[in-house]
């Protein structure tokens, strides 16, 4: 029997059966597969907040591993359920974007969309793709069946708009926000790419909304109480805090709201 490594991510919760259900099914068609939770926790319908998870944590696993994103509001239409194929993983889901980010950084050889319902859990639901189609169909992919039999090439899968940061005349940067975390903390799209350690020693403001963080920092314990302040998180791109507050509320923001460094 193959052995495989499938990842989970959903907008399940854990109350209910749905991830234990695609679990049974996937033990079911190959037992000798390893599943592993990533989340279960995102905000339900939030393909951005998926796709940016998904992102940050994918690459962490072995090659080959096999990785299921089930965050689908338009579960029963005509979205299309995929395989997006590349050089290291594989990735199962709905072709709403939530592969976006997968798309932008990784080497995809091709992308597929699954039509054969002999790898489907028939009768397929309307409503629980997650268990009738995609979970089945990544078990299918784990026991090493032929792409080609489970359905067909496409060149046109969803992308949403991944925003780039932009340098502006003055010297500048302008950017975005991509995410916000369970903390509180706001996530931006700028990297060391445009913010590099010779702009941060001439010394930088960052600006969100009407506040601003006037210190570029390098851990929480150097920041005073209540100050926003801004730092390069663990998947590399500059995010704002407050100690043991939430940024995101203080400053009144959401994804998509601008942020701009001011250089000196």
């Amino acid at each position: 029997m193959a052995k495989s490594l499938i990842t989970l991510t959903t907008d399940f919760g854990e109350a209910d059966y749905y991830v234990a259900a695609m679990k049974g099914v996937i033990l079911s068609i190959n037992p000798a597969a390893e599943i592993v939770d990533l989340t279960h926790q995102i905000a339900a319908h939030d393909i951005y907040a998926a796709a940016f998870t998904l992102k940050c944590c994918y690459a962490d696993f072995p090659k080959d591993t096999i990785h299921v994103v089930v965050v689908d509001p338009g579960v029963g239409s005509n979205r299309r359920p995929i395989l997006v194929m590349t050089d290291n993983y594989r990735f199962v889901g709905p072709d709403n974007g939530v592969f976006s980010y997968i798309y932008q950084s990784e080497q995809v050889n091709r992308v597929v969309h699954l039509t054969t319902e002999h790898y489907f859990r028939l009768p397929v639901s309307n409503t629980f793709h997650g268990r009738d189609i995609f979970a089945p169909s990544a078990a299918y992919v784990s026991k090493l069946v032929e792409w080609r039999m489970m359905g067909e090439e496409i060149d046109d899968p969803v992308h949403f708009n991944i925003p780039a940061p932009a340098m502006l005349p003055d010297g500048h940067i302008r950017g975005h926000v991509i995410h916000i975390d369970r903390f509180g903390n706001v996530i931006t799209n700028i990297t060391k790419t445009q913010l590099t350690d010779e702009v941060l020693q001439g010394g930088v403001k960052v600006r969100l909304g009407k506040l601003e963080a006037a210190r570029v920092l390098t851990h929480f314990g150097e920041a005073g109480p209540n100050e926003l302040f801004a730092y390069f998180g663990s998947a590399g791109f500059l995010e704002l805090a407050v100690p043991r507050q939430s940024a995101a509320r203080m400053a009144e923001t959401r994804r998509g709201a601008e942020v701009e460094v001011v250089v000196n």
